[in-house]
């Protein structure tokens, strides 16, 4: 059965805990509290790197219980970065969340195809989950943070992480949009072309576990209303699960959108990796960040799909 809440999440990945959890510049107090509520539910234990008296100071301040974690001093964000991803890679560490370091520091040490933490040839992807108000299920949307502007490949890849992810959360069979301006083919729209491309990989076997279409605009992807009044037949039309941005920008000012226009709540995780990388906003409130970790820590061990 599909898991339709963040509190279904949350209650759910309580089975898979506690995971041995990395925060990067953990001196930040929404970080903390959330890192203290997800040790209060059993999710995480913890290993933090940061400024230590700033750390110990919040944690006095706030009252934080994180049982009894390992405090590292590591004022330099880009090297707290690359030691959690060091200890990720030697087995050290089960999942890496960032706090309030700057998300490329991350991302540019864990994306690297030596040092860093990839699975095989396919890239890792940032696949957010969302809990929309009066939505019947989650909206998965990728990629708004690592692939800045994926080629017909990369796309296939993030394509295959977001199927993998909505499958984990028990959709049994992801309905995929690709989005694009509009739902024609049009070679004057470049988008539009991998759109169609994604598709036909797809029906051939190269991308599996979902259902794929595209090019479709917003509104018929997600409105069986729009998708009607435009004579769309698609078994994704008006029901997609995951929404696929032509590139980051496109994907993260949809997020955004979602968050501030449609009240809803995000849960941000990288994938395709060895292990979960939990990256909210920096911005977020505790209780969101608590839902990101849950993610990670639901998706910890997760076996994925590669791109055929």
């Amino acid at each position: 059965m599909a898991i339709r809440t963040f509190e279904e999440l949350i209650q759910l990945a309580q089975t898979r805990g506690p995971k041995h959890v990395v925060l990067v510049a953990a001196d930040q107090w929404e970080a903390l509290e959330a890192a203290a509520l997800a040790y209060q539910r059993g999710l995480a234990e913890f290993t933090l790197f940061g400024d230590v008296e700033r750390i110990e100071t919040l944690l006095a301040e706030g009252k934080f219980d994180l049982g009894f974690p390992e405090i590292i001093h590591e004022p330099s964000q880009r090297r707290a970065a690359e030691r959690a991803v060091e200890m990720a890679r030697n087995g050290l560490a089960d999942i890496i969340m960032n706090a309030r370091a700057q998300p490329r520091h991350l991302v540019r040490v864990a994306d690297d195809p030596v040092s860093g933490l990839r699975n095989g040839e396919c890239v890792m992807s940032d696949v957010a989950v969302f809990e929309i108000p009066n939505f019947d299920r989650l909206i998965f949307v990728t990629d708004i943070l690592v692939c800045t502007a994926p080629d017909l490949q990369a796309k296939a890849c993030l394509v295959q992480n977001a199927i993998n992810v909505a499958r984990a959360l028990g959709v049994e069979r992801p309905r995929v949009a690709i989005l694009s301006a509009t739902e024609a083919v049009n070679p004057k729209i470049p988008i539009s072309i991998d759109a169609a491309n994604l598709s036909k990989m797809a029906q051939r076997g190269q991308i599996v576990g979902g259902i794929v279409d595209g090019p479709l605009a917003l509104d018929n992807a997600i409105s069986e209303v729009a998708a009607t009044i435009k004579g769309i037949e698609s078994d994704v039309a008006g029901r997609a699960d995951i929404l696929v941005a032509p590139d980051i920008e496109a994907g993260n000012l949809l997020a955004k959108a979602i968050t501030y226009f449609a009240g809803g709540q995000m849960a941000s995780v990288i994938v395709g990796g060895r292990c979960p990388i939990v990256m909210p906003s920096r911005s977020d409130p505790p209780d969101a960040k608590l839902a990101s970790l849950a993610l990670g820590v639901y998706l910890s061990g997760t076996s994925y799909e590669p791109v055929k």
